[in-house]
């Protein structure tokens, strides 16, 4: 997979932190990404020019993060914006998935009646690891009529295998490790 042009740039804003959440785990911080607009900016053109011209209705972002890029990219690409969050944190009726993560399970919501019925969804997160969350977020999206028809992530693990998970849908992420 040919990465984008800007990736060595943004790679290199990417600050890694030993151990955490916990030990053995090389967390990749993004936060530098955030505070540098030239860098956010880079990101968020190769979302963009990935995806304009591509019959989008809507853009699913995963909490946390994934709000932080998809939001901005709904707002360049002229879609509505959709967040799938963790139980209790959305305040009206909600459509729920439970999915298995490393380690035991999670669960996912999104608001009733988000998606219209047909509508063309991209998924956007910061990272793809092994791609649980993504394939959560996508089974809300097809629970209520939508059609994913791509993943956007900032920072794919690849050695993780996440991007096997969701395959056929096309995914698309800016740096690799």
């Amino acid at each position: 997979m040919d990465e984008d042009p800007r990736a060595a740039a943004i790679r290199a804003m990417v600050r890694d932190v030993p151990d955490f959440p916990k030990p053995g785990i090389l967390f990749k911080d993004i936060t530098p990404l955030l505070a540098d607009p030239q860098t956010f900016t880079m990101i968020l053109d190769a979302f963009t020019e990935n995806f304009v011209g591509r019959h989008l209705d809507a853009i699913v972002g995963i909490e946390s993060r994934g709000f932080i890029f998809g939001g901005a990219l709904a707002a360049r690409l002229n879609c509505s914006f959709v967040p799938v969050r963790k139980p209790g944190k959305l305040p009206y009726h909600v459509d729920r998935v439970k999915y298995s993560l490393e380690y035991g399970e999670g669960t996912l919501e999104m608001h009733k009646e988000s998606i219209p019925e047909g509508a063309n969804v991209l998924i956007v997160d910061d990272l793809l690891a092994t791609g649980g969350t993504a394939a959560a977020s996508a089974e809300l999206v097809r629970l209520q009529g939508g059609h994913v028809v791509a993943y956007a992530f900032v920072i794919e693990l690849s050695f993780l295998s996440g991007r096997e998970r969701l395959l056929p849908t096309p995914v698309m992420s800016v740096v690799t490790y």
